[in-house]
């Protein structure tokens, strides 16, 4: 599996180091008193963002992340070393969430954003700490407190302006392909697409990155097919490129299909923007791609626009709809942005 988007991960921090009880012992020095040295901190556990990393195929492998325990106090008023922190790694758009699957920790969504998972213990007082003008030669100390250990899932949810939906061989990949260099696989037959796939989209000197996903069926939030496991992907898009098989002998049942599945796995999904295309008018007589057009829209409410990602006919008005609707989110983000001196 190279694509991976949910783990499972146990942390711990470091333990303080104990202090130390000590008296200094030199020739010549009668009452050397109390010279124990405190222990050092415990590492700390992190979880950075990193470029360069889209799945989080490395946390199959290793699970258990432990930062260095803090040295115990020493004599002659040594400190004990600070243990060495433990920093995870993981691709940007990575989502922290507790043993319990719902609470939200953190969410990653810039380059070098940097999140403490668990706190390193403190280091024990060694008995030079405890020394005052009633108690002299102390001979106690304090042990290290002891680190945090915890269960973390770590969640990826892709960074993409715009989202592909649509039941499965609606023409998503194809059209990811025709208007950009990604190269997902295609084939005649369901469920081509396994894994979400990214691709940079141009359109009139303007840049933009599109996510396509596997396709969705009747049932998908109860798990059938797929399941909506991949859906997170484009929760954090601007808008959604709904794509509608032209061929499809019930275009308007195959739409609230889609649209039914988007509403009951989240509110917040459901009410994001939504542009309607038909695909694969190519394949299809023009008088029954005019009828099935105008029935879509009838049940949309709105305009279907028309395409074909193989002969790439309607291809640029759509990428230029799709980018209106970036941009005009990108200027509210910008709005409610707090002020600065």
């Amino acid at each position: 599996m190279k694509f991976l988007d949910l783990a499972k991960v146990y942390i711990r921090s470091g333990h303080g180091g104990g202090g130390c009880v000590s008296f200094r012992r030199e020739k010549f020095i009668e009452f050397g008193g109390p010279d124990g040295g405190d222990g050092g901190n415990g590492g700390s556990v992190y979880a950075e963002a990193v470029d360069g990393l889209n799945t989080l195929i490395d946390f199959r492998y290793q699970q258990h992340f432990f930062a260095q325990n803090g040295q115990h106090g020493m004599g002659s008023q040594c400190t004990g070393k600070t243990g060495q922190d433990m920093i995870l790694k993981v691709p940007v758009g990575t989502e922290i969430i507790d043993e319990d699957e719902e609470t939200v920790i953190a969410d990653l969504t810039t380059v070098g954003q940097r999140v403490l998972l668990g706190k390193g213990g403190n280091g024990g007082w060694g008995n030079l700490r405890f020394k005052s003008s009633t108690n002299r030669s102390p001979s106690k100390a304090n042990p290290g407190q002891d680190g945090v250990e915890r269960t973390l899932w770590l969640r990826l949810k892709l960074i993409a302006d715009s989202g592909l939906v649509g039941l499965p061989n609606a023409g998503k990949s194809t059209f990811l392909a025709a208007v950009s260099n990604a190269r997902p696989k295609i084939a005649d037959y369901p469920f081509t697409t396994l894994v979400p796939n990214l691709g940079v989209v141009g359109v009139d000197g303007k840049e933009f990155v599109m996510a396509d996903i596997p396709g969705l069926i009747e049932g998908a939030s109860e798990g059938r097919g797929l399941g909506d496991q991949f859906l997170g992907h484009v929760e954090r898009c601007s808008v959604l490129l709904h794509l509608v098989d032209g061929t499809s002998e019930t275009p308007v049942e195959d739409w609230q299909t889609i649209v039914t599945e988007l509403e009951a796995y989240s509110d917040k999904l459901f009410a994001k923007p939504r542009i309607t295309v038909m695909n694969k008018i190519d394949a299809i007589d023009p008088e029954e791609l005019a009828e099935r057009h105008a029935a879509l829209e009838a049940a949309v409410g709105e305009k279907v626009l028309k395409m074909s990602g193989v002969s790439k006919e309607g291809v640029q008005d759509v990428l230029r709809l799709i980018w209106n609707g970036i941009d005009a989110d990108r200027t509210v983000v910008e709005e409610e942005a707090p002020w600065h001196p």
